[in-house]
């Protein structure tokens, strides 16, 4: 599994139109508020060109992308934190999920009925930062209230912890998300249990009118660009009715249609691209007769850790990982080649994993 993903928006903005095209489903996407009752699943496979190249190097049976799986939440209103709409029932969706996906309209038309009446983007990023806020608040009102005996008591854990919480707590009431407060990893351990909302990254997916895709940013989408950059947020821009489009290609077929609209890429393809940035992950590779596939690390991580991904039982046998940088291997021609060059490595536990890497790990359990 790559990362988890949660699609949050106001209702109307197309976020269910986008997370079919995505997870090529068929979640209920209607012109009228809360057509997402339930939340839907999708497991995406991420295409990573590399895995192709790898893959005519040493064909295998078996070739597995890297995925990200998304989850599309009911539509956030005003007052979904006190109940409002669906109710905030909704909102502890979004605790059990890696990152944020805030779909925001940047489209105008009549046809689509937007819950208040017009289309202002940052003004539906401020409903749904304040509905996440007051959802937070109420979380450590409640971590508060358990951590309060042993901290009366003198317990020097529920102290730290506690004066934490009143961290969170102040800039929660500036009207400032989770994550702009500066805390240590001895620190976060502290509060692991309380997910916050507003801690989590976002990525803001503006979605156009098909016509608008590829052209300079509109005026709504320029708003949604400064905010984004001003927080320290990542953005992409899609449109929903082209991504369903490009959901039923295949091969060829999607190519050219990509091609014809002067794209490089899917909405799809960017998403993931900026979502790996945004949560600091990278890529390796096994390869080999049976399998070849990609996995998914956190940037820094060790040998060791990294196959954990495959299995716990590699990083606690850890002996050795055999490595080769994925460039050689691809300039050489194969494991082979890179041994005869020099280039096949023996590394450790203390080696830091880079993206890219082709690795094969040696254990004992």
């Amino acid at each position: 599994m790559g990362f988890k993903c949660g699609i949050v928006g106001l209702p109307n903005v197309g976020k269910s139109t986008i997370f079919n095209a995505l997870t090529r489903s068929s979640a209920l996407a209607a012109n009228y508020p809360f057509a997402t009752i339930d939340p839907n699943v999708g497991i995406v496979a991420v295409p990573d060109p590399r895995l192709q190249v790898l893959t005519t190097l040493v064909p295998a049976k078996k070739v597995v992308p890297t995925s990200v799986e998304i989850v599309d939440i009911a539509g956030i209103v005003k007052g979904a934190s006190q109940g409002e709409g669906l109710g905030n029932q909704f909102l502890t969706h979004i605790a059990e999920v890696d990152a944020i996906l805030e779909v925001v309209r940047c489209f105008e038309g009549g046809d689509v009925i937007h819950v208040a009446g017009k289309v202002d983007p940052l003004a539906d990023v401020e409903v749904i930062l304040t509905e996440l806020i007051l959802k937070d608040m109420d979380t450590l009102a409640k971590f508060k209230a358990r951590l309060d005996k042993g901290a009366r008591a003198g317990d020097k854990t529920a102290k730290a912890a506690m004066t934490l919480v009143e961290r969170y707590e102040k800039t929660l009431n500036e009207g400032k998300p989770a994550r702009t407060v500066s805390v240590t990893p001895e620190e976060r351990a502290l509060v692991k249990e309380v997910r916050l909302l507003t801690d989590k990254p976002i990525l803001y997916v503006a979605n156009v009118a098909e016509e608008d895709l590829g052209k300079p940013d509109n005026a709504h989408v320029q708003a949604v660009r400064k905010h984004a950059a001003a927080e320290g947020s990542a953005m992409i821009t899609i449109s929903g009715k082209i991504e369903e489009e490009i959901s039923r290609l295949e091969g060829d077929e999607r190519d050219e249609f990509l091609k014809a609209m002067s794209l490089e890429e899917s909405g799809l393809d960017r998403l993931a691209r900026e979502g790996h940035k945004l949560l600091a992950l990278q890529t390796f590779f096994t390869v080999g007769e049976t399998e070849n596939r990609a996995w998914t690390f956190e940037k820094g991580n060790t040998a060791p850790q990294a196959a954990g991904k495959i299995h716990s039982d590699f990083e606690k046998g850890f002996i050795r990982a055999e490595v080769m940088a994925y460039d050689d291997f691809v300039k050489l021609g194969g494991e082979q080649k890179m041994k005869e060059a020099g280039k096949f490595r023996l590394e450790g536990k203390e080696y830091v994993v880079q993206d890219g890497d082709i690795m094969h790990f040696r254990f004992s359990v």
